[in-house]
């Protein structure tokens, strides 16, 4: 076959590929003659694209490069939260959803041309190394990381487990960039937490939402009775702080822990098997008692679906800072080479109609992290903040809740959103009544 056969054949599959990807996007829309039209046409521009840099290119460029950098940039144009998974991210993404993968342990995104910690997943290496919500990361390994994608980031972040990674960071209250030496270890993330807190009341932190955080939740439940020696518990802290979100399915189960009826969340897509879809809780009444949940600006997705949930209903009091805001809903579609497309699909709602998408849930009660607000402040990350995020559709006439203040006196360290929690199960009768 000769190389000018060659091209043309690389150059037609290209095509065929890039067109029943649009037209599946398309969906009923490629039914119009106009439409039709309109896609040829620009796929003829792309394949002629595609023919000049077969033809002319400095370096020979595979065709797997090709398509992999097309779709890439498809998907990046639309959203922050849009993006194509080569076969090795998408099988590392299905090991995060069982709570075991490669890397360093960080949520990131990409603010102002620089990857951006949202959070640092507890009890990591990149947790215990110091790394911190608000960081931005100029060098990986000694490489600037001005305007690369988050998925290239990912991959120079991710590796084998014992071999160190040098992260650079920008960070406010630090004169020169620091650098951070962090060594790759396979993650494992222990989704729920517990412990009893003085007088009989209980903490359960949910540190990502994933496969099995519903069934871990019910045993916490039952294992802070029996630590308590059988005795019912007067009041649960739900604590959702940094937790950067999970699986929508693992939110709606959570929020049905402590609800004993009604909507949790529903969402509005553009295709009719998501639009209206509604999720309801199933009055199972495993925890009905006092309950306060603690939030921040690292609470994203399903945490902010569990916060609203419960606020909506008044079930529990919400404490804390404003969440993230990431109010949409990502569907992951396969495809056949092991790759796969994660496209933004909807936006969810609260049981009141409250659309999270770069809102985010304001507390009840504002407490900020840190009463003092020492040297360490950083500006909190949100999902307004970032490029081509979705913008919201209103602002809400909710207040903006009531400042906390008071001194840390609970044993707890410098934990002050814990502290003002606990102080408010135990008043809950005088502040909600029997």
């Amino acid at each position: 076959m000769t190389k000018r056969i060659k091209i043309s054949l690389s150059v037609a599959l290209v095509t065929i590929f890039i067109l029943g990807f649009l037209i599946g996007a398309q969906g009923k829309k490629t039914s119009s003659v106009t439409d039709d039209k309109e896609i040829y046409q620009y796929l003829k521009t792309f394949s002629d694209v595609i023919d000049i840099v077969k033809k002319n290119y400095v370096e020979d460029v595979k065709d797997r490069e090709i398509i992999y950098a097309a779709i890439k940039g498809i998907l990046e144009s639309l959203d922050a939260h849009s993006s194509f998974l080569p076969p090795d991210m998408y099988k590392d993404m299905q090991s995060e959803t069982k709570g075991e993968f490669g890397g360093i342990g960080i949520e990131i995104t990409i603010k102002d041309g620089f990857p951006t910690v949202i959070t640092p997943i507890e009890d990591t290496p990149a947790y215990k190394a110091g790394v911190k919500a608000g960081d931005h990361i100029i060098k990986i390994d000694g490489k600037p990381t001005k305007n690369m994608s988050l998925m290239d980031v990912v991959k120079m972040i991710r590796g084998a487990k014992g071999k160190p990674v040098i992260l650079t960071i920008v960070r406010e209250g630090l004169a020169i960039p620091k650098d951070f030496t962090v060594v790759r270890d396979v993650i494992v993330v222990k989704s729920v937490k517990y412990k009893m807190l003085e007088d009989d009341y209980g903490y359960i932190r949910i540190v990502q939402f994933q496969e099995k955080t519903s069934r871990d939740l019910d045993n916490a439940l039952k294992e802070l009775v029996r630590m308590n020696k059988g005795r019912a518990i007067k009041g649960v802290l739900l604590d959702l702080r940094n937790d950067p979100g999970g699986l929508l399915e693992q939110a709606v189960e959570v929020s049905d822990k402590f609800l004993s009826e009604g909507l949790i969340v529903y969402m509005e897509g553009r295709k009719k098997e998501e639009r209206g879809m509604k999720f309801y809780a199933r009055k199972n009444n495993d925890y009905l008692g006092p309950l306060v949940v603690l939030v921040n600006e690292g609470s994203a997705s399903a945490s902010e679906i569990v916060a609203g949930a419960l606020q909506d209903y008044k079930r529990a009091v919400v404490v804390g800072s404003k969440t993230f805001g990431k109010g949409s809903v990502q569907t992951v579609f396969p495809l056949g080479d092991g790759s796969a497309v994660r496209l933004t699909t909807a936006k969810y709602y609260t049981p009141k109609g409250r659309s999270i998408q770069a809102e985010g849930i304001t507390p009840d009660i504002l407490v900020d992290s840190n009463i003092e607000r020492g040297k360490d402040k950083m500006a909190p990350i949100k999902e307004k903040d970032l490029s081509k995020h979705i913008e919201p559709e209103k602002k809400t006439d909710k207040d903006e809740g009531v400042e906390g203040k008071g001194q840390d006196r609970n044993g707890e360290g410098d934990d002050f959103q814990l502290y003002m929690g606990l102080q408010i199960l135990k008043g809950w009768e005088a502040l909600r009544g029997k």
